[in-house]
């Protein structure tokens, strides 16, 4: 790679080259970027050792960095998660091909024919932190919608995403298809982040994965348009009407199962009628887990439960702690959620259906989930195969990104001679 001392001069020819490749991949066949895909993952298990290899470097790197344990937890390989990589890879290579989908079809009195059909977004700039795993899923959902992408993963992960990087760059090349349509940007240098954000003649929109800081720098900065979500403060809401089973493995498997994840639940509502029996049964079970439990005056009364301070509403932990809270109905944990959610994710347990009506027409979150856990919040727990992120804002995409969301639409009109009167 040339220029690489030189960022803006290295970050226009990364740009210049996806548009290039973009405009080759926009009609590239299904069966190409299938090829391409399944290939891909052959060589990522092939290549898994070293894959490993490289991990085993940037974690050195992460812990000599002073990462958190949860930060740790996601930028850490082993096999199982590999081989969740080539799921994915091969899940979203068997998914029908989005581009050209007839989303709409209709004939007008004019005599014309109108098709709405499924277009490639162009050049996509994926920017994100510690998961090495986003550059197979961000590189197979783009490939698959027909996108190039320039993918920038954090210093962190420079190892593990350069390794995965090279075996999604050798299915392009079995496929016949060009290299430039995945690239990865092959510094660690922060600047190349700004100018990304401003490369409007070549980047069609940025996806942020990562933190607040990220997200937040990314939502002040770009001039590009982006799909984002800012953090992920998972409300669950056990109601009056909760069956105590279903409120105790879903709780303890929406805190506990990965803490790290956007998904994972950091606020639990409980109606005030269950303090003394399935809400302490619950906070006992999480505090037995090792979570650290942050509760109101009510809760507070049982053992254990700290007290939680004002910034415990709306905390986004990414750690084994929750804040915990009495209310006094569906309407309370409605408000309360409103007030310091972030319209990602929230989860009601009730068997009362007039309740579950209430909240889900009431809310406006992204994902809202009755009677299961919030880590499902995740593109392939939708049968998306993968997701490139998940998406809060309101224009284009919301909620997880999967390779539909990664498209626009053109129409296609038809006639026979057909003129205005």
């Amino acid at each position: 790679m040339k220029d690489i001392d030189n960022i803006p001069n290295l970050m226009a020819d990364i740009g210049a080259r996806a548009k290039a490749a973009a405009a080759e991949l926009a009609s590239a066949s299904a069966e190409r970027k299938h090829a391409a895909l399944i290939s891909a993952a052959e060589n990522v298990w092939k290549n898994r050792d070293e894959i490993l290899a490289a991990n085993a470097k940037d974690l050195v790197y992460g812990r000599d960095k002073g990462l958190s344990d949860a930060m740790m937890d996601r930028l850490m390989l082993d096999e199982d998660r590999i081989r969740s990589m080539v799921d994915g890879l091969r899940s979203v290579a068997e998914q029908p091909d989005p581009v050209g989908e007839v989303i709409a079809d209709w004939d007008q009195p004019s005599g014309l024919n109108i098709k709405r059909v499924r277009t490639p977004l162009g050049v996509i700039g994926v920017i994100y932190e510690s998961r090495p795993n986003v550059t197979a899923d961000a590189g197979a959902l783009c490939l698959k919608a027909g996108n190039a992408v320039i993918l920038r993963g954090g210093s962190e992960g420079f190892h593990s995403s350069s390794a995965i990087h090279a075996c999604i760059q050798q299915g392009l090349r079995d496929a016949n298809l060009p290299e430039d349509a995945v690239q990865l940007v092959p510094t660690r240098d922060r600047a190349a982040v700004s100018e990304m954000l401003t490369m409007t003649d070549t980047i069609d929109v940025i996806v942020p994965r990562g933190g607040k800081g990220l997200v937040g720098l990314v939502q002040r900065e770009a001039r590009v348009p982006v799909f984002a979500h800012l953090e992920g403060i998972v409300h669950i809401y056990i109601d009056a009407h909760a069956d105590p089973e279903k409120a105790l493995k879903i709780v303890l498997n929406a805190k506990t199962r990965r803490t790290g994840i956007c998904g994972a639940a950091e606020c639990l509502l409980i109606h005030e009628s269950l303090v003394k029996t399935i809400g302490q049964g619950v906070l006992r079970a999480l505090m037995d887990a090792g979570v650290e439990v942050r509760g109101d005056e009510t809760l507070q009364r049982i053992e254990g439960v700290k007290p939680a301070e004002p910034e415990d509403w709306g905390c986004e932990y990414l750690d084994m702690i929750i804040a915990a809270k009495t209310v006094g109905s569906v309407e309370e944990a409605i408000a309360h959620i409103r007030k310091y959610g972030s319209n990602h994710t929230d989860c009601i347990i009730t068997e009362d259906a007039n309740t579950v009506q209430t909240f889900m027409n009431r809310l406006d979150s992204a994902i809202l989930m009755h009677n299961a856990s919030t880590q499902f919040a995740d593109g392939g727990e939708f049968g998306m195969g993968a997701e490139i992120g998940i998406a809060t804002g309101k224009m284009h995409a919301r909620g997880p990104v999967g390779a539909a969301q990664l498209t626009s639409f053109k129409y296609l009109v038809t006639g026979d001679g057909t003129v205005r009167g």
